[in-house]
């Protein structure tokens, strides 16, 4: 099985996402949103900046 994102409803009835792994395991949610049509524009949001995102380890600031 392949990742995949999951569009689902929270306690609140807003749309969420989370992205899971192939073995099933959540490795990513998203922000609430009012309509499907944005929660699916967040996807597409994270899968067009996230390649090239860069990692900031914010455990260092200050060392």
């Amino acid at each position: 099985m392949a990742a995949k994102f999951e569009i689902y409803k929270d306690k609140s009835d807003k749309y969420r996402f989370r992205l899971k792994a192939a073995n099933g395991e959540v490795i990513a949610v998203g922000e609430a949103y009012e309509s499907k049509a944005a929660c699916k524009n967040g996807i597409e949001s994270i899968k067009k900046n996230a390649p090239a995102a860069d990692i900031v380890d914010q455990t260092l600031a200050g060392v």
